[in-house]
């Protein structure tokens, strides 16, 4: 007597998400470097217009002529607000794609663990020859 195990298989509908994930992983993990990258940049560039607004108030202060340096550090000053403005919104766009992420992670993980633990070998009954 033979005994025959069936595999139960995943039904299209887990199949066509694990496919969506396997696709869409690597663009949002890539999407993710680049928005953290851009960050980096930012808070490099943020850096940079505080040195310069420092120094051209000191470049003012120590100038025997007269020179209004105030509107070119407003401009400065604007010009960093506006780096924060667009770091946070790239921090709070880069916060949801790392929760993004994750749920489809542990989203796939269970379903895969639900998938080996319902594939169960069921015996049949003995086949004649």
């Amino acid at each position: 007597m033979a005994a025959v195990a069936v595999v139960e298989t995943p039904s299209g509908k887990d199949v066509l998400a694990e496919g969506l994930f396997d696709l869409l992983q690597p663009a949002v993990q890539q999407l993710d470097l680049h928005v953290h990258s851009v960050r980096e940049s930012q808070v490099g560039l943020r850096e940079h217009i505080d040195n310069l607004a420092t120094e051209l108030c000191r470049i003012n202060e120590h100038q025997k002529v007269a020179l209004d340096l105030d509107p070119y550090v407003k401009k400065l000053l604007n010009a960093r607000r506006r780096v924060v403005l667009v770091n946070n919104i790239l921090q709070n766009a880069q916060e949801r794609l790392r929760r993004l992420n994750h749920n489809v992670a542990k989203e796939t993980a269970r379903r895969k663990t639900m998938l080996e633990t319902s594939g169960a070998f069921t015996p049949r009954s003995p086949s004649k020859p």
